[in-house]
């Protein structure tokens, strides 16, 4: 887990793991930009469209419920 944390690229995961992770990441930086080759590699490795929409759906969520608790202050110590 210390390794994930660090940087899930260095740590000790299987490749699926990994393209998991990379989606999620590219997810959260620019959306955009994934293409159905990003698709296809996590089809390659497994996973099916249902496996994929709950990857995209779980990161996504994580993205919005971070925006709203930091535009809140939630979790922050300087806020009384």
């Amino acid at each position: 887990m210390k390794a994930i944390l660090r940087d899930y690229r260095t740590a000790p995961l299987s490749e699926r793991e990994l393209a998991m992770l990379d989606y999620a990441a590219q997810l959260t930086e620019d959306a955009v930009k994934i293409t159905p080759k990003d698709h296809e590699r996590l089809r390659g490795l497994g996973f099916d469209d249902t496996g994929i929409l709950q990857v995209t759906l779980i990161a996504a969520w994580f993205n919005y419920i971070n925006r709203v608790a930091d535009s809140l202050g939630i979790g922050r110590r300087d806020i009384e």
